[in-house]
């Protein structure tokens, strides 16, 4: 009876001690504040570890390159230069390392935005989110702002095996907004940006002919020109 009440009590004590080791984890994981440091100062990471999911996939998740690019992070209103940065468009989540090695993902709630140099160009990143007013929530390349703006969301899904096909693959499919008077507007194809600039829509007819400007989704700079000119008309 003794040997019986003292085994149930072993077991008891690891089944505890197991329970307590599994919920203690995500907070590790959650908050690491290992003295670790983005150009000296002391910060307070706050995010989890990373883990790539999808190594089966043929292509990659990320913004540009697979490689970490150099950049700027804001959290909670405080800038720090990063030095290794990634934009995980699939699941719209930036990912940094720190200087013991380990692979974060920045907590999302935290950053305001953040910048990625590639090819000697920023790219600007804003954190919105969404409310009774905006719908846009997520990660958006502000690639122009004047009186009117131009927000890109970068995104990749994977796509499904089709005739011919055994394998899955990313695919990016990128999303233009074009913001006037506050009001968003999504743009996917020219007849969609030709709605919002209908106010002035013979003198942009004319100013793309001259100066022979097309625009396309696929490269969202083409919309740039039209809206400088744009604004300048207002």
């Amino acid at each position: 009876m003794r040997r019986f009440f003292c085994l149930s009590l072993l077991k008891l004590t690891l089944l505890f001690l197991f329970t307590s080791e599994i919920h203690a984890l995500p907070v590790l994981f959650d908050k690491l504040s290992s003295g670790d440091s983005i150009n000296g100062n002391q910060l307070l990471y706050n995010g989890r570890i990373w883990r790539d999911l999808y190594v089966a996939i043929k292509g990659d998740q990320f913004l540009f390159t697979t490689e970490f690019l150099p950049g700027k992070v804001t959290m909670n209103g405080k800038s720090f230069t990063v030095s290794k940065l990634k934009y995980d468009i699939l699941n719209d989540e930036i990912i940094t390392v720190t200087e013991k090695g380990l692979v974060l993902q920045l907590n999302k709630e935290m950053v305001d935005g953040f910048t990625i140099t590639y090819k000697l160009r920023d790219y600007n990143f804003l954190n919105l989110v969404s409310d009774s007013l905006s719908k846009l929530d997520g990660y958006f390349h502000v690639m122009y702002k004047g009186k009117s703006a131009l927000y890109i969301m970068y995104y990749k899904e994977i796509s499904k095996r089709g005739p011919g096909k055994n394998y899955e693959d990313f695919v990016q499919a990128d999303r233009v907004y074009v913001i006037k008077d506050d009001i968003i507007n999504q743009v996917r194809n020219r007849h969609d940006f030709n709605k919002v600039v209908a106010d002035k829509k013979h003198e942009i007819k004319e100013f793309m002919h001259v100066n022979s400007v097309k625009i396309n989704r696929k490269y969202p700079d083409s919309f740039v020109p039209l809206l400088q000119y744009y604004d300048s008309l207002r």
